[in-house]
């Protein structure tokens, strides 16, 4: 079945047929999806793999716990650091950088081997009463997790400096699924999302059990990111889900994702997304597009303020989006602005 886009059903003609000068957009869209459907179905996975770099397998420790915080973390990042030798002694000298860089950090998982696996924690995690968890979309492995963790900093300065008296804030970068290329034939469908959904509601429960009582924790997902969350959404123990940049969840209406949680979007004006068509097409057992705009009215999401930002730019110092964003984690509700 094929959703269509909200902006194309609004404009449409008397009778409900498209009025001449929308006829180019519905072509040009209908033409999207098919070559998305094509790409899917024809273009191997295999062929957007990511070269494999030498690593050893990840530490084994017990799932997190606030008695053994500290030594998770170490464990972490003596794997971290025995994983930037092996990357160093085969030439990939980048990786080795990018690793002995994390093994100075608080880490609650790494898994250096492929692209990558990082869940790195800023902030008192055990003491925590306002918690911001960070999914990261496409493009994200150890090579170009700098990008990722400089969002995780930005709103971590912010919460510290807005937080009030005796609230302790924590920001975890949860780099915990292989993301898809930009340009693989992955990005459009759900199968990374539908893997990485169950690894996320299992984190999930650990930062509940780690975090202060009664926590509140926010869900903050970022373009692909944001259909992992939504794979993950129902029963989710979350108290916000919070969809940036989002070419679509795969759910029609913020109420299909069965959660408590308060549903947020936000696309910032210069946002390339804007343009990706939202509609979604099953052909051969695969889901290709992601369907309604989560910041459409038929979505049903609450709609914040995001500024002029493009796709990369919703933890910028200085933002609008930024700003709306630790209301939201601090619990500040009425002062985001719509």
């Amino acid at each position: 079945m094929v959703q269509g886009w909200e902006r194309g059903t609004r404009d449409a003609g008397p009778g409900g047929d498209e009025g001449p000068a929308r006829r180019p957009a519905g072509r040009l869209r209908r033409g999207l999806l098919a070559l998305l459907v094509a790409a899917a179905v024809a273009v191997p996975l295999a062929g957007a793999a990511r070269p494999r770099i030498p690593a050893p397998p990840p530490a084994h420790v017990p799932p997190p716990a606030v008695a053994g915080l500290d030594a998770t973390y170490a464990a972490h990042r003596a794997n971290a650091a025995e994983a930037a030798r092996t990357a160093a002694d085969h030439g990939h000298r980048d990786r080795a950088a990018a690793e002995r860089a994390l093994s100075t950090r608080q880490l609650l998982h790494f898994d250096g081997r492929g692209a990558g696996l990082v869940t790195e924690v800023l902030g008192d995690l055990a003491h925590a009463g306002r918690v911001a968890v960070l999914v990261p979309g496409s493009d994200t492995g150890i090579d170009t997790y700098g990008r990722f963790r400089a969002t995780a900093v930005a709103l971590h300065q912010r919460l510290t400096r807005e937080a009030p008296t005796g609230v302790r804030t924590a920001v975890v970068a949860w780099l915990g699924y292989e993301t898809p290329g930009t340009l693989s034939p992955s990005v459009a469908t759900t199968g990374r999302a539908e893997d990485a959904a169950p690894e996320l509601r299992s984190f999930v429960r650990d930062v509940r059990s780690v975090a202060a009582p009664r926590a509140r924790i926010s869900l903050l997902c970022h373009s692909y990111g944001s259909v992992v969350c939504a794979r993950a959404a129902a029963g989710l123990d979350v108290d916000d889900l919070v969809f940036l940049g989002s070419p679509g969840t795969g759910a029609d209406t913020a109420a299909a994702l069965h959660t408590r949680a308060r549903v947020w979007a936000a696309r910032g004006a210069g946002d390339w997304v804007e343009h990706v068509p939202h509609l979604d097409a099953g052909l051969f057992g695969i889901t290709v597009g992601f369907g309604t705009d989560p910041v459409s009215r038929a979505y049903g999401a609450r709609v914040f303020a995001a500024g002029d930002g493009g796709h990369s730019d919703y933890f910028a110092p200085g933002s609008p989006s930024l700003a709306n964003l630790t209301r939201i984690v601090l619990g500040r509700l009425q002062e985001v602005t719509r």
